[in-house]
């Protein structure tokens, strides 16, 4: 069983950035995807392992995922926000070592963590 703890999440002018935590161990997949309001769950970045990284299209450029040395953390970096970035933002993980844009590609999902984008 893997538990994920997500934090950083916040309320943020238009323009802005904010750093998402997930907190997790083990040699996994992590993903990031969010949910707003009457929307569906979207794919957002992934990172596997051996260190390949995915991104949304609408993400490449404002978005970066990244891990620490130690393989505990994985981390968001959201920069320029805009008021559409506004969504409940949730860290998944997967067993499987490649990178996932579906949210059945993962097995284990965290609380979700909301941010907010003010214009």
């Amino acid at each position: 069983q893997v538990h994920l703890v997500e934090s950083g999440g916040g309320l943020v002018q238009a323009g802005g950035s904010l750093r998402l935590s997930c907190a997790a161990s083990g040699r996994l997949t992590m993903g990031w995807f969010r949910q707003a309001p009457g929307k569906e769950r979207e794919f957002v970045a992934c990172l596997t392992w051996s260190g390949s990284a995915d991104y949304a299209t609408s993400m490449l450029g404002r978005y970066t995922i990244s891990r620490d040395n130690g393989g505990t953390t994985v981390y968001l970096h959201m920069n320029n926000l805009k008021p559409d970035d506004t969504a409940v933002y949730y860290c998944a993980a997967s067993t499987r070592w490649r990178t996932g844009r579906r949210t059945g590609d993962y097995d284990y999902w965290g609380q979700g963590t909301q941010v907010t984008v003010s214009s």
